[in-house]
């Protein structure tokens, strides 16, 4: 009985199947094209030379295995290789099968087309095109761990991302996935850990990639037909860092194309970043492959920074930029500004330029001019540790007693006026309110708002307090 082509090739792949794993199977076996067979000459049409390249480094033993079980001793392998910018295909490679065991397809004959210049692979971060591995790393020189402040709000995100980049590809947090709200800190933390990198290691290719410019390049490559080139070039770095990874939700061709590369980096030990403003399980609208890949390694959140990061964020920006402010400007802005790093340089860059512009001293009343505005033009709600600031400094207290056990009646008071104003002016839980004012719980904060509403019924003086203390808190 004479075998078609189809039927020789598919028993081949159930032999490969066995012997391989399913992932490698998916990216290296399924995409093959079985032509034709003649005179014991299997043709099989492959995307590309890098792809003809990858199984005749990785998988000779086993191709030259079952083509002579299926075939014979005489049988022999020719590849149709897909020339992109050119014609269809090529002039076929022909590699004959040695009967010896011990031989290697490599060292077998090998008929080359007679155009034999390399194909080079399409660089999609360069238009029109080329020049193979030569790749720009897109990382910002002053990202750098020792520009990044550590607080207990990024311990674990700083901790993993270090430990990367120190041994790329061989920790379990492969992929590192380091998860935030906007302005927390995930782009540099991410720069960094590429930067890190190519000190310790110059001789790995760093790629930094937007999520977004990913999906277009990939677009691009669709629309002009060098797709293969584009796994390619992605499929040769040794660590990629993806920015901003919950854009791929909904694009379910781009996540096909990601998890094909991600599979490939990581079978090969390469390091994969990645970044979101999502922890893995919010994620909607992307694949749960693809989720479950995320999951393998590291999930490590940014959250807000406290107040003592905050302040030694502006510290580091100032002594950055060589400037100087009095410590009471720098405590209230990191007592009013508490959303996220950004802001906070936001902030201080906003105080810098008013003060050189109307060429005034930068002192705590343009601080609180400018914080008005500034927040304001943000719609921000004042925070509780900023309620506290206000307060204490009021009834002139040092904010650690207010957080002390202390039952003196001047702290006790102050205490009650910050939990009656946290709750009004805040959207914070009554638990969370307690843990600012030294631990308390909600059945404390509660009592205290409703005394502070009492006192304030039956205490002229005590209601002065209150009016004057919602004056300096209201944002007008």
């Amino acid at each position: 009985m004479i075998k078609s082509h189809e039927g020789v090739w598919e028993s081949c792949l159930k032999l490969i199947k066995d012997n391989i794993s399913l992932q490698a199977f998916k990216t290296w076996f399924e995409p093959i094209v079985p032509i034709k067979l003649e005179n014991n000459i299997l043709t099989i049409q492959v995307p590309s030379h890098f792809f003809y390249e990858w199984l005749e480094e990785h998988y000779i033993q086993l191709l030259r295995k079952v083509v002579k079980k299926e075939i014979g001793n005489d049988g022999s392998l020719e590849y149709s290789i897909v020339m992109e910018n050119n014609s269809n295909s090529s002039s076929p490679y022909t590699v004959k099968i040695p009967t010896n065991n011990t031989s290697s397809l490599k060292n077998a004959p090998v008929n080359m087309p007679i155009n034999t210049n390399e194909k080079q692979i399409r660089n999609p971060f360069i238009i029109p095109g080329l020049k193979k591995v030569n790749i720009e790393s897109n990382l910002i020189a002053s990202h750098t761990f020792e520009n990044f402040v550590e607080g207990e709000c990024n311990r674990l995100a700083r901790a993993s991302g270090y430990a990367v980049a120190n041994k790329p590809g061989g920790t379990a947090f492969n992929p590192l996935l380091i998860y935030g709200g906007v302005g927390l800190g995930k782009t540099h933390l991410a720069h960094s850990i590429g930067i890190e990198i190519k000190d310790n290691f110059p001789n790995k290719t760093v790629l930094y990639v937007q999520s977004e410019k990913f999906a277009h390049q990939f677009i691009d490559a669709i629309k002009n037909n060098t797709t293969n080139d584009f796994v390619h070039f992605y499929q040769m770095v040794d660590v990629l860092i993806i920015d901003d990874v919950q854009f791929f939700t909904g694009k379910e061709r781009t996540q096909d194309v990601f998890f094909s590369i991600f599979n490939h980096l990581h079978q090969n030990g390469k390091q994969i970043v990645l970044t979101s403003d999502k922890a893995p399980v919010e994620m909607q609208g992307m694949e749960q492959r693809l989720l479950s890949r995320f999951k393998w390694g590291l999930s490590a959140d940014l959250g807000t920074p406290d107040l003592e990061t905050r302040i030694a964020i502006l510290e580091k920006k100032m002594y950055g930029s060589g400037i100087e402010l009095p410590n009471d400007v720098v405590e209230y802005l990191a007592y009013s500004i508490n959303t996220n790093i950004r802001e906070i340089e936001g902030a201080l860059n906003t105080l810098l330029a008013q003060a050189s512009l109307n060429k005034k001293a930068i002192t705590l009343e343009l601080a609180k001019q400018m914080v008005d505005k500034f927040v304001r033009s943000t719609a921000r709600e004042v925070s509780i540790e900023y309620i506290q600031k206000v307060v204490c400094d009021y009834f002139d207290l040092p904010i650690e007693m207010l957080k002390s056990k202390t039952r003196k009646r001047e702290v006790v008071q102050a205490r009650q006026i910050s939990m009656y104003f946290s709750k009004k002016m805040t959207k914070s839980s009554l638990a969370n309110i307690g843990a600012h004012c030294g631990g308390k719980d909600h059945a404390t904060v509660l009592h205290a708002c409703r005394t502070v509403v009492n006192l304030s019924e039956t205490d002229k003086q005590f209601r002065n307090y209150l009016e004057e203390l919602e004056k300096k808190l209201t944002i007008h």
